[in-house]
């Protein structure tokens, strides 16, 4: 059984595609982050992750950036069934600016929202015009 973080998120949820093990560093800052998307699961109903935790080999397997967030743990990708990825990149966004979710990085993408808890503002937007 994999271990609780929050009331809606366990640890299986943040671990590495790959599936090799998370390093104990790591955990503490996906304890934080889950405690952060939580916010967003109390107040806008079910997300997602589609990827959290990267090693590195995985993360230059799917071409993330070699300083990627999700390499400490500090990142997800993020999706909802009823939010699109330009919406949930406000939400949060706005949720940062309240201070209710810690200070970091929002992309959006075509088919998921990318946020972070670096703790300095970065935003971008990655979508692709279909």
């Amino acid at each position: 059984m994999s271990k609780k973080l929050t009331d809606n998120f366990s640890m299986d949820e943040f671990e590495c595609k790959c599936g090799c093990i998370m390093p104990e560093f790591v955990k503490k800052n996906v304890q934080e982050l889950a405690e952060n998307l939580q916010v967003i699961r109390e107040t806008y109903g079910k997300i997602d992750l589609t990827n959290s935790y990267r090693c590195k080999k995985h993360n230059a397997d799917v071409g993330g950036s070699i300083n990627s967030q999700h390499l400490t743990g500090k990142a997800a990708d993020i999706k909802s069934s009823t939010i699109t990825p330009s919406e949930m990149a406000t939400i949060v966004d706005d949720l940062m600016k309240n201070e209710k979710f810690k200070l970091g990085g929002v992309g959006i993408y075509n088919t998921f929202t990318h946020v972070d808890i670096r703790g300095s503002r970065a935003r971008w937007s990655k979508t692709l015009k279909k």
